[in-house]
């Protein structure tokens, strides 16, 4: 289940599902203020499309928050000729993937495998990690 502050595309609740039966926070924010946040926490001065934070695990508690950057969503889907509902699904599901401890700079491979399996499962367009390779 996912906690959101503003309507958000109904296909994120399955995704989160098929990920896991935790819940997770989930907030839009623009340029601005993603770039704030991302300064404040990772000290890189710039905007970004995703952030997740993993929370420590406690019952009945999220297992973390994702941030995503409506701005940038506005941009990529109109960019790569998607809607902004799949740009969406594809940002929560790649900071979903860091939540649950995925990290696709130091693993095998196994971020990227998860991240298509959703991809497949809910007919979206290329992930991040390979648009971004």
């Amino acid at each position: 289940m996912i906690t959101c502050d503003e309507t958000y595309p109904e296909i994120l609740d399955k995704i989160c599902d098929f990920l896991t039966p935790g819940d997770v926070d989930l907030c839009f924010v623009d340029n601005e203020e993603m770039r704030k946040v991302n300064l404040k926490e990772r000290g890189f001065d710039k905007t970004t499309d995703v952030l997740s934070f993993p929370l420590v695990y406690q019952p009945h508690a999220p297992l973390g928050c994702i941030l995503i950057n409506v701005d940038l969503v506005e941009e990529k889907s109109n960019e790569l000729g998607h809607s902004k509902e799949a740009e969406i699904a594809l940002l929560f599901t790649h900071g979903l993937l860091h939540v649950l401890g995925y990290d696709h700079e130091t693993d095998d491979g196994q971020m990227r495998e998860k991240e298509e399996a959703v991809i497949a499962e809910f007919e979206l367009p290329d992930s991040l990690i390979v648009r971004n390779s």
